[in-house]
């Protein structure tokens, strides 16, 4: 009896007898009573561990844990991992708070008025009109520092000069090209605006009001901190920050990212040429079997979704080795699409 159990709560919330030094999952009421369809998530949890490279699922709904899982060998729920690109989203809410703080003047504000000692000496005259606005909306024009271009920029001695000094492909505020260095020159301007390191910035402004750890990361050969890639977050934390903007901004009483700024940030300002997907200031926007969906995108599958008006916050990581994408990405699409969002629809009567 104590085998069936457990395994059923291997399905649904996790087994209490976890390895050594795993954390135990945080124990919830009966999945039926929270409004979710206990058969539906636990067949997903069974997709999910179909899945070689997923090494974490976690599904809240209103503020409840419903679902806990360490998968394929992956690290505790409670250790940071890295979260690759969705670290855009991270940052994204640091410049709303930055602004709100007055240590940046607003979306409008230019980059040069900031970075300039780092710009070319004679620069296109287009770079004194790019924006925060649009660095945050990988509407730059700037030649992008990620994909083909990545390996170039990031061994560079210099990694905010040579993004400067990118030929424009485009008008800033033209269409959209995603690139790591954009979101780098913003993690640059919170750096030499407050006179503080994004580290800092971001243990006082979000980790610690949020009661989250969230561990120094690489930094460029200047000592600024890596703006948009390569941010530690445990699924645990990740989870925790996804309900902070589920939930405005404001979480246990304490407000912490201005509501206008979420609001302003799941605002679509453009649209991806490689996925489709529309994107605002460092989220993708768009729907999960019809309903809204809020999501941060790292890359090898470090998955962030929100559906606010199903009231879901779900994490999802991954191993981020091998091919760039091998149907991963599509597959945890999946197990929210066709599992968790129809499970959360039957527990509250939208769908029979």
């Amino acid at each position: 009896m104590r085998v069936a159990a457990c395994a059923l709560a291997l399905l649904l919330l996790g087994c209490n007898d976890a390895p050594a030094g795993e954390p135990t999952p945080t124990t919830a009421a009966p999945v039926e009573t929270q409004g979710l369809d206990s058969a539906g998530l636990a067949r997903t949890v069974a997709a999910a561990e179909q899945l070689p490279r997923i090494r974490s699922l976690l599904v809240l709904r209103d503020g409840q844990t419903l679902a806990e899982h360490r998968i394929n060998g992956g690290p505790p729920l409670d250790r940071p991992v890295n979260i690759k690109s969705a670290s855009k989203s991270v940052l994204s809410a640091l410049v709303g708070i930055g602004i709100a703080r007055g240590v940046l003047t607003g979306v409008d504000q230019r980059v040069v008025s900031v970075l300039g000692a780092d710009a070319p000496a004679r620069p296109d005259p287009r770079l004194a009109r790019l924006s925060v606005g649009d660095l945050l909306t990988m509407r730059a024009g700037l030649e992008r520092t990620s994909g083909e271009n990545y390996g170039r920029w990031v061994s560079s001695p210099n990694w905010v000069r040579f993004a400067l000094s990118r030929p424009f492909v485009d008008e800033p505020g033209g269409g959209m090209l995603y690139s790591t260095g954009n979101t780098h020159l913003l993690s640059a301007m919170l750096t030499r605006a407050s006179g503080r390191d994004t580290h800092a910035l971001m243990r006082d402004w979000l980790a610690t009001p949020l009661g989250i750890a969230m561990p120094a990361w690489p930094r460029d050969p200047q000592g600024i901190y890596f703006g948009g890639n390569d941010m530690l977050m445990s699924p645990r934390a990740l989870a925790r920050f996804g309900e902070l903007y589920r939930l405005g901004g404001e979480l246990d009483g304490r407000r912490i990212v201005p509501a206008a700024w979420i609001a302003e940030s799941w605002t679509p300002r453009t649209v991806s040429p490689w996925s489709g997907g529309q994107y605002g200031y460092g989220w993708f926007v768009g729907t999960s079997n019809g309903h809204p969906l809020r999501f941060a995108w790292g890359y090898g599958g470090q998955m962030l979704f929100i559906v606010p008006d199903l009231k879901l916050t779900v994490v999802m990581t991954s191993d981020a080795g091998g091919a760039r994408d091998t149907g991963h990405i599509a597959a945890l699409r999946r197990l929210l699409d066709d599992g968790i969002v129809p499970a959360a629809e039957r527990g509250t009567g939208a769908a029979e």
